[in-house]
């Protein structure tokens, strides 16, 4: 399924997961999504979040996922949120199968 924002294709679903081990962490996760949605304007299209077994997931829907990535990194980095087992991963809409952005080293990534 592709999305369409204005004539910009969004083909690619950019996962940011983060470790949630606690309603604090929770809350930093919903704090960052809600800032998330002012950096990338019209960009992208944050999509929502879920959370489940110990950890938290923001949906971005996007046509460049690496330039996304690049956008919101700086916004994860000041609020401390790019430690620890923070993922970001990519795939196309249209498959299951992800590419890890972040740790570069991280081979495996699921959406659980």
């Amino acid at each position: 399924m592709t999305f369409t924002l204005g004539i910009v294709k969004m083909e690619y679903q950019l996962v940011l997961q983060f470790a949630c081990n606690s309603a604090e962490d929770f809350d930093s996760v919903i704090e960052a999504e809600d800032q998330l949605v002012s950096v990338l304007d019209e960009s992208a299209i944050v999509d929502g979040h879920d959370s489940g077994s110990d950890q938290a997931n923001i949906f971005i829907l996007t046509s460049a996922p690496i330039i996304t990535f690049n956008q919101v990194k700086g916004l994860l980095q000041r609020k401390g949120l790019l430690q620890g087992r923070f993922k970001a991963a990519y795939r196309s809409t249209t498959c299951n199968q992800y590419t890890v952005l972040w740790p570069e080293s991280s081979g495996e990534f699921s959406v659980i």
